[in-house]
């Protein structure tokens, strides 16, 4: 190979890995609403699991002396195993839906856990929030995106790249379409890396989250909405949470959420 090519080669070579390795950039880098008091959550059984993430979140926004519970209204709907196809957004924004007479802050939206996992389903994840975002809009209200985690043993779709997808999914779409996105897999993923042994899982599927893994979302979604950090929050599910996996998760969420709307 003549030397004039071998040199441009290598530097074409460590442009593309340099490309591959690059990660998407959320436009949306802090809370799109200043202390939002009326929430709904939109997804399936990650959000409803270990008695709901919304439950989890007002009493964590109450524990952090933000507001009481009785100044949110946080409301959830979940479908066991839907997509965002399977809900009627557009439906629960008409005023009196849900006993909610006004609108609502933040709308978030959670998609079907292998979404990212094929072009269809991607696409259909895509045109929904699009959808979505624009109903959403109308009623003065923002739209947040709720990354899920990847799978992890025994699943039979686990992956070292399925984390890569779902992030690339969730801040291209978010991107588009000005939405915050809220980075509770990125979370997973450093907390596993961080300590390996935690289970942030169910151990039966590899899927869904266990307490600590739902634990560890409500600290993410407090700190995006909110723009503060959860670590010293004294809620723990009412001793649930021993101090220490608190302490840890907390710790993680935050600095998670700084590095994400960092880049």
């Amino acid at each position: 190979m003549p030397r004039c090519i071998a040199p441009a080669l290598g530097l074409l070579l460590a442009a593309f890995v340099s490309l591959a390795a690059a990660q998407p950039v959320p436009a949306a880098k802090k809370p799109q609403v200043e202390t939002p008091k009326k929430i709904l959550f939109v997804g399936n059984s990650y959000l409803y699991y270990n008695d709901s993430i919304h439950n989890h979140y007002r009493r964590m926004v109450a524990d952090g002396n933000i507001a009481t519970e009785k100044e949110q209204t946080i409301k959830i709907v979940t479908i066991g195993g839907a997509p965002l196809a399977h809900h009627d957004v557009k439906g629960l924004l008409e005023p009196g839906r849900l006993g909610m007479k006004s609108p609502y802050d933040v709308v978030i939206l959670q998609g079907n856990s292998g979404a990212a996992l094929s072009d269809a389903r991607r696409k259909s994840f895509h045109d929904k929030v699009v959808e979505f975002n624009a109903e959403i809009a109308k009623t003065g209200a923002k739209t947040a995106l709720y990354m899920t985690h990847a799978y992890v043993a025994p699943n039979k779709s686990a992956s070292p790249d399925m984390i890569r997808k779902v992030e690339d999914m969730y801040v291209s779409t978010g991107n588009e379409v000005g939405a915050l996105v809220i980075p509770v897999g990125l979370a997973f993923e450093e907390a596993y890396r961080r300590k390996p042994d935690i289970a942030l899982h169910k151990t039966y599927d590899g899927s869904h989250p266990s307490l600590l893994g739902s634990y560890l979302a409500a600290c993410v979604v407090y700190a995006s909405l909110q723009g503060k950090s959860p670590v010293g929050n004294p809620y723990d599910y009412f001793g649930a949470v021993d101090k220490d996996s608190a302490a840890f998760l907390q710790q993680v969420a935050w600095e998670t959420v700084q590095k994400f709307y960092a880049r």
